[in-house]
C-alpha cells in the first residue's frame, strides 16, 4: 500500500458522516443532531421481591445476570435479602448483538456454585424503540420463571427497550463494550462533565506594623513579612524603616479558589543573620470573611493582632500580653480574569464576579465522533492495544467522553454544549490513552498517555453552519513530530445575537481592570501558574479524577519552555508578516528603475493626480484595502484550522534541538552535552545581540543630528533646516511633493550606484559604541 504523501497524512479531512442518523423528522435530529446515532439494548433490572431461600441456612445472597450472546452483565450481589433493590442499567451495543434473545437470571451465590433462582426472557423483535425526549420506560414486574419456562416463585422488576446514546441512562450505564473492565475502573471509564473551581486574586496590601517586640533591643530590626496560601509563599522586601514600627505599602497577589479551603497565614520576621530570621509575630486569617470588590475602590483597611508563639518542652503555646499588631487591606479582585491558559488559547475572558457577566452571544455545539488509525499506546496480554477517551474543554466546563476498550478506531458519538461570551476563543480538544482500568489510582501510578490535541477558534468559523473534519493527532516526540491518529469532530457555533457579537470586536479582550490597575508580567506569569496547579488539583480529586496530567496538557503548561524549534518558527511567522511589506518595497524598486516602463507611466500619472488633488489620498488607500478584500472573500478557509507542522518547524527540528527541548527544568542532561547547548545559545543570542547594537546605533545616530556630538555635522545640518524651512515657506506644498516624487521615481539613466548623499551623511554621525567597554 502506498503512504500518502506527508503534507496529506498531516493534513485536515473533510467528512460526511451521517449525523443525528440522516433520518428526516427523526426527534433525536433537534436534540443529539451532530454524532451519528448508536444503538444499544437497554436492561434496567429495578429489584425483586418474594425471592426463595436457596441455601441450607434458608437465606438468599441474589444477584443479577443479564446475558445476550456472548457478552453477560452481573448486579451486585446482598447477603440475606430476599427483596433486594439494585438499580442499574446495562446497555449492549447493537453493532454487536449476536443472539435474538436477552437472558435476565436471578441467582443466589454460593461459594461452591451459584444456584438459578429463576429467570426472564426477552424477544429482541418484541423490544419497544424509546427516543428522547420521550419518557422514560416504567419498568413492570416478571414472573420468574425456571429452565423449562414453568412459573417459579419470586418477580422481577425490569424495564427493556432499545434506545440510542441520546438517552438519560447511557452514561451510568455497563456498557457490553467494556465488559473486561470491573470494580473501581468502571469508575474510570464512564463520561463526566466537570467543572473548573472559580478562581479569584487574592490582593494584600502590606501597610505596616506597630508594637513590634524583637528579641535583641540593641539592633535596629530588619523586617518583611511572609504571606503563606496553600502552596503559594511571597514576602515583602525588608522594610526601609528600621524600627519596631516598620512600613511597606506592598502589594502581595495570590490566587484563591472557592470553596476556600486554607487561610492566608502571616508572619513578621526579623533578618537577624545573613541565613537566620526570628518571627515576631503570626496571624492566620480565613478568607470567608474577606471583602470582595468589583472595581478598583480600595476597600477598608484593618489591624490583625500578632500572635507569638513560644517553645516550652515542646509544645507551641501563645505568649500572654503580647500587643503587636499589623495593618492590611485584603480584598478578593473579582473585576480580574484569573489566567490559567496561554493567553494565546483562553477560552474564557470573563472577570471573576457573575455581577460583571455581560449577556451570552450564543451556543458552541461539539459532537465527539470516532477517532482512527490510532496507534499502539501500550501492551496487554502481549499485543498493542489503546483505550481511548476525549476530553474537551471551554471556559470552565470541561468535559470527558467514555473508555473505549481495546480499540484503534473508537467511536465515541458523544455530544456537549458550551454558552460563548466571547467569540474570539478557543475549544482544547484532546485525546488520551487511559491507563486506569482496573484502579490503580496510587501516587505515582501510571499516567494517562497523550495521544493528540485539537484546537478551534471560535472567530474562525461561520455561524450556523456544521464543521464536519477529521483532524491529524499531531505529538511531538524526542525522535521527531509524529502522527497518532486522527479524530473525527462535528463543531457548530450559533450565534443568538449577531449585533451584541459585533459589539464584542469593540470590546477590551480582558476585563478593565486588567488595563485600569495591570500586573506585570512577571506576576501574571506567576499566578497562571499557581492557577494551573489549583485547577489541576481539584479537578484529580473529582470522581472519577480528570488527571494532572490531562489538565497540563490541555492548559499548556509548557509552552513558556525555552525551544529552539519555537524560536526558528517564530522568526519565520515574522519574516512570514514583514514578508508583505518587502514585497511592496521590491515592486517600488522596480518602478523606480523602469522595469516595466508602462507600469512606471501609469504610477506618475496617479502619483501627479494624488498631489494635485490630496483629498482622494485617504479614500483611495481604504477603497483599494476594500477590493483587496472582496477579491480574497472567493478564496476565504473554509474549513477551521489546524496543527501544522511545517509553520512549527516540527519536520525540520534537529533531534539534539528536540531532545534540548524535552529535557528537564533543571537540566538532567550530562555536563559536556549541557555546555555544548549552552555555546550554542551563546552564539545565537550574541546575533540577536548584534542586531539589537546595530538598532541602537541608528537611534543613537538620529539623536546625534542635534545633540552637537560632532559639531560639523550638527551644523551643516542646522544650517540645512534653515535654508529648507525658508524654501519650503516659499515653496507651494505641492509642488515639493511633485518634485521629491518625480526625483524618486527618475529614470536609471540619472541614478548612481554609489549612496546618496544624505545616506552617506547619516552613516558619518557619532552613535555611542565608542563608550562601550
Amino acid at each position: 500500500m502506498q503512504r500518502p504523501h506527508p503534507a496529506e497524512e498531516f493534513a485536515l479531512k473533510e467528512t460526511s458522516p451521517a449525523l443525528g442518523g440522516g433520518l428526516a423528522g427523526d426527534k433525536l435530529t433537534s436534540t443529539y443532531d451532530l454524532v451519528e446515532q448508536m444503538q444499544y439494548l437497554y436492561v434496567r433490572v429495578v429489584k425483586a421481591k418474594d425471592l426463595p431461600a436457596k441455601d441450607v441456612t434458608g437465606s438468599c445472597d441474589p444477584y443479577v445476570e443479564v446475558k445476550l450472546g456472548n457478552y453477560k452483565g452481573i448486579t451486585r450481589h446482598f447477603e440475606k435479602k430476599s427483596n433486594p433493590e439494585w438499580n442499574q442499567v446495562f446497555a449492549f451495543s447493537k453493532d454487536r448483538i449476536q443472539s435474538s434473545v436477552v437472558e435476565v437470571v436471578v441467582k443466589d451465590k454460593d461459594l461452591v456454585k451459584d444456584d438459578m433462582i429463576g429467570r426472564v426472557n426477552f424477544d429482541l423483535n418484541e423490544i419497544p424503540k424509546r427516543v428522547p425526549p420521550d419518557s422514560p420506560l416504567a419498568p413492570q414486574w416478571y414472573r420468574l420463571e425456571d429452565r423449562k419456562g414453568d412459573k417459579v416463585k419470586g418477580e422481577l422488576m425490569l424495564a427493556v427497550w432499545m434506545g440510542t446514546q441520546a438517552d438519560e441512562a447511557f452514561p451510568d450505564a455497563w456498557h457490553s463494550d467494556a465488559a473486561v473492565v470491573s470494580g473501581e475502573g468502571v469508575a474510570n471509564i464512564r463520561s463526566k462533565v466537570y467543572l473548573s473551581p472559580k478562581l479569584w486574586y487574592l490582593r494584600v496590601n502590606v501597610i505596616e506594623a506597630q508594637d513590634l517586640q524583637p528579641s535583641d533591643r540593641t539592633r535596629p530590626p530588619e523586617v518583611y513579612v511572609k504571606a503563606i496560601l496553600g502552596n503559594q509563599a511571597l514576602r515583602t522586601r525588608i522594610s526601609p524603616m528600621k524600627s519596631i514600627n516598620p512600613m511597606w505599602n506592598e502589594d502581595l497577589m495570590f490566587v484563591a479558589a472557592e470553596p476556600f479551603e486554607e487561610q492566608l497565614l502571616l508572619s513578621v520576621d526579623d533578618r537577624v543573620a545573613p541565613n537566620k530570621d526570628e518571627v515576631l509575630g503570626k496571624c492566620a486569617i480565613p478568607l470567608h470573611n474577606v471583602q470582595r470588590r468589583l472595581d478598583h475602590k480600595p476597600v477598608n483597611t484593618r489591624w490583625y493582632n500578632l500572635e507569638k508563639h513560644i517553645i516550652v518542652e515542646g509544645e507551641k503555646k501563645k505568649e500572654t500580653k503580647f500587643a503587636s499588631r499589623i495593618h492590611l487591606r485584603i480584598c478578593l479582585d473579582g473585576g480580574y480574569h484569573v489566567l490559567d491558559e496561554s493567553t494565546h488559547y483562553s477560552s474564557d475572558l470573563r472577570p471573576t464576579a457573575k455581577q460583571l457577566w455581560k449577556p451570552s452571544i450564543g451556543v458552541l455545539e461539539l459532537g465527539v465522533l470516532s477517532a482512527h488509525g490510532l496507534v499502539p499506546m501500550k501492551t496487554r496480554d502481549q499485543r498493542g492495544t489503546t483505550d481511548a477517551y476525549c476530553v474537551a474543554k471551554y471556559g470552565q466546563k470541561w468535559v470527558r467522553t467514555r473508555t473505549i476498550i481495546d480499540s484503534f478506531m473508537p467511536k465515541w458519538n458523544e455530544q456537549y454544549t458550551w454558552e460563548v461570551f466571547d467569540p474570539c476563543t478557543v475549544i482544547t480538544i484532546g485525546v488520551f490513552d487511559n491507563s486506569h482500568l482496573h484502579g490503580g489510582d496510587k501516587v505515582g501510578g501510571s499516567k494517562d498517555s497523550r495521544i493528540g490535541k485539537v484546537r478551534i477558534r471560535l472567530s474562525t468559523l461561520e455561524a450556523d453552519r456544521v464543521y464536519t473534519h477529521s483532524y491529524p493527532l499531531l505529538v511531538l516526540h524526542p525522535s521527531g513530530v509524529k502522527k497518532m491518529g486522527e479524530v473525527q469532530l462535528a463543531v457548530r457555533f450559533t450565534c443568538s445575537s449577531l449585533i451584541n457579537m459585533l459589539y464584542m470586536y469593540s470590546q477590551p479582550l480582558l476585563p478593565k481592570m486588567h488595563y485600569l490597575h495591570p500586573l506585570s508580567v512577571m506576576q501574571l506569569d506567576n499566578l497562571r501558574h499557581q492557577a494551573t496547579q489549583i485547577v489541576s488539583m481539584r479537578l484529580s480529586r473529582a470522581e472519577p479524577p480528570l488527571r494532572k496530567e490531562v489538565v497540563e496538557f490541555m492548559l499548556d503548561v509548557d509552552s513558556h519552555i525555552w525551544s529552539l524549534r519555537r524560536s526558528k518558527a517564530n522568526f519565520f511567522r515574522i519574516m512570514g508578516v514583514l514578508g508583505g511589506l518587502i514585497a511592496v518595497f521590491k515592486w517600488f524598486d522596480q518602478i523606480c528603475n523602469w522595469k516595466n516602463p508602462l507600469t512606471t507611466v501609469l504610477i506618475h500619472i496617479l502619483f501627479i493626480i494624488l498631489v494635485l488633488y490630496p483629498e482622494l489620498i485617504l479614500p483611495t488607500i481604504f477603497l483599494y484595502l476594500f477590493l483587496i478584500g472582496i477579491w480574497y472573500y472567493r478564496w476565504r478557509p473554509r474549513h477551521p484550522p489546524h496543527m501544522d507542522i511545517q509553520l512549527s518547524h516540527a519536520d525540520k527540528a534537529l533531534p539534539d534541538e528536540l531532545d534540548e527541548e524535552f529535557d528537564t527544568f533543571p537540566t538532567s542532561r550530562p555536563s559536556d552535552l549541557v555546555r555544548m547547548r549552552y555555546d550554542r545559545l551563546r552564539s545565537v543570542a550574541g546575533r540577536i545581540q548584534t542586531v539589537v547594537g546595530d538598532l541602537a546605533t541608528q537611534g543613537e545616530r538620529l539623536q546625534s543630528l542635534l545633540s552637537w556630538r560632532d559639531p560639523r555635522a550638527t551644523a551643516l545640518f542646522v544650517i540645512f533646516c534653515l535654508i529648507a524651512a525658508i524654501a519650503l515657506y516659499v515653496t507651494p506644498f505641492q509642488v515639493v511633493a511633485l518634485l521629491a516624487g518625480l526625483y524618486v521615481l527618475r529614470h536609471p539613466r540619472f541614478r548612481h550606484k554609489l549612496p546618496s548623499v544624505p545616506l552617506n551623511f547619516f552613516r558619518r554621525l557619532p552613535a555611542r559604541t565608542d563608550s562601550m567597554l
